[in-house]
């Protein structure tokens, strides 16, 4: 018994050090930091405010709507400001935030700057609700793709997350997406610049990078990657946060696990096929299939 208190106390002392890794990992204030638990309250608010009749208790008349959405909008400007304060430690230029008073002054900025944008936010989530269901028979009703489809989560997740990172709010527009990420296998930037009508069949997979611009009335099945095909690089050897990922135009659909890499564009109207590897512009009413597989017969492994 004495041996394992010595070593817990051993390693409770070395792990209370904090080394100069770690140090350097750190923001300079000594501010509480981001909570991923009040940012998984804030989405959830989000939901209430733009799906009320699903993830509230349905009210058909409008002022006590009205009222219940209220409760809820003054319940989200009181955790996102404190979320974005404390998410503001890791701004690096934001020089003119020297006191207390100035970082809440700034967050409550950006959180009414958020606010205002809740009805378009509303507005293209209604336009990917109706995109999903054109694109699945297998969806019975629009209730089934707003409270099962994890594509439609991890959409609701995205908008809120895009306007936020527009906004330049650091750390918390990744929380959000990566709550996401981490439920439905579904990877978006909140950077991504997604257009209206927006469709993901299955889903898991996906992944669509920091300066993909997507157009509007696009589809993507499960696995596609829209991906970094190359980085570049400074003097120093740092790597620089270029557009590096692809374009979709309008009515682009991927079928399933299609990698496209690169800052190319995909012109509209086109369809590429499932497992095709591309890394090329493709022109607007293209079909880019794959090679037709070849039948051969092969005697103890020749010729493979």
């Amino acid at each position: 018994m004495d041996n394992k208190n010595e070593i817990l106390l051993k390693n409770v002392r070395l792990l209370s050090v904090m080394g100069d890794h770690e140090r350097g990992m750190m923001p300079q204030t000594e501010a509480p930091l981001p909570s991923v638990e009040k940012v998984k309250q804030i989405v959830t608010l989000v939901k209430n405010i733009i799906f009320p009749d699903y993830f509230n208790k349905r009210q058909p008349d409008e002022d006590i709507r009205s009222y219940y959405i209220g409760v809820h909008m003054q319940e989200l400007v009181r955790l996102l400001t404190k979320q974005i304060a404390h998410g503001l430690q890791f701004c690096e230029d934001c020089e003119c935030i020297q006191t207390r008073d100035d970082v809440y002054r700034e967050a409550g900025r950006l959180t009414m700057a958020f606010i205002d944008a809740l009805p378009e936010i509303k507005r293209l989530l209604y336009t990917d609700v109706q995109a999903m269901f054109d694109n699945d028979p297998a969806a019975p009703n629009y209730g089934e793709v707003i409270f099962c489809y994890p594509s439609m989560n991890t959409m609701t997740h995205y908008r809120m997350a895009h306007k936020l990172h527009e906004l330049k709010v650091p750390v918390i527009p990744r929380i959000i997406t990566e709550l996401a990420h981490s439920k439905t296998g579904i990877d978006i930037h909140p950077g991504a610049q997604i257009g209206e009508y927006f469709a993901i069949d299955h889903g898991t997979g996906v992944v669509i990078g920091e300066t993909t611009i997507i157009g509007n009335h696009v589809t993507l099945y499960q696995g596609v990657t829209l991906g970094a095909k190359s980085f570049k690089y400074d003097a120093d050897g740092n790597m620089l946060n270029v557009p590096r990922h692809p374009i979709l135009e309008d009515y682009v659909t991927v079928y399933s696990n299609a990698s496209i890499l690169g800052r190319i564009t995909i012109g509209h109207h086109s369809t590429i096929g499932g497992n095709i590897w591309l890394t090329h512009d493709v022109p607007p009413h293209s079909r880019i299939l794959q090679s037709k597989a070849v039948d051969a017969s092969f005697s103890g492994g020749l010729g493979i």
